[in-house]
């Protein structure tokens, strides 16, 4: 698929680091380097101008590494980029660590994943259909044998032997 571009920032276009990679790397466009305070959040631009095709969509990812080295990421993720949308690509940094970030012009500071999507048309009914799930939500799928309660030292087995119990 081609996408229309237009890059203002000298830096290199989006492009895939790996044959089966989904995400390419967004860099920071900046005059002046950005100190990122502990708790902070910027805008971040990026000098990029796209025309997404219709039936698809940009989503701003954080970038794995940045987040766990230094608690940088993309707080409204994903950030959506309609296909209707023309303006400037620019990234919601927040600063989650306790340190300040320094953000430098040339910066890998997100991800661009190009989804395609379909647009709905709401059905309303008197009643939604039965599973077995239900309206359990926010851990009720979690069950004696799926749930690993928290903190637990990496590389520790789960269940522990003494808890062991048959499941057939």
């Amino acid at each position: 698929m081609k996408i229309p571009v237009i890059n203002t920032s000298g830096h290199p276009l989006p492009a895939y680091q790996t044959a089966k990679a989904a995400g390419m790397d967004l860099y920071a466009a900046l005059e002046e380097p950005i100190i990122l305070k502990p708790m902070e959040r910027r805008l971040i631009s990026t000098g990029l101008f796209v025309e997404i095709p219709e039936g698809f969509e940009g989503q701003v990812r954080p970038r794995s590494g940045l987040a766990f080295k230094h608690g940088l990421t993309v707080l409204n993720s994903p950030g959506t980029i309609d296909a209707d949308y023309r303006g400037e690509i620019r990234v919601l940094l927040i600063n989650l660590s306790q340190e300040p970030f320094t953000i430098m012009d040339g910066e890998r500071i997100a991800q661009l994943v190009v989804a395609r999507h379909e647009q709905i048309d709401w059905q309303p009914v008197e009643k939604l259909s039965d599973t077995h799930r239900g309206t359990g939500g926010y851990g009720s799928t979690a069950s004696e044998k799926t749930f690993a309660p928290f903190p637990r030292k990496i590389g520790q087995k789960w269940p522990p032997p003494r808890l062991r119990t048959s499941f057939g």
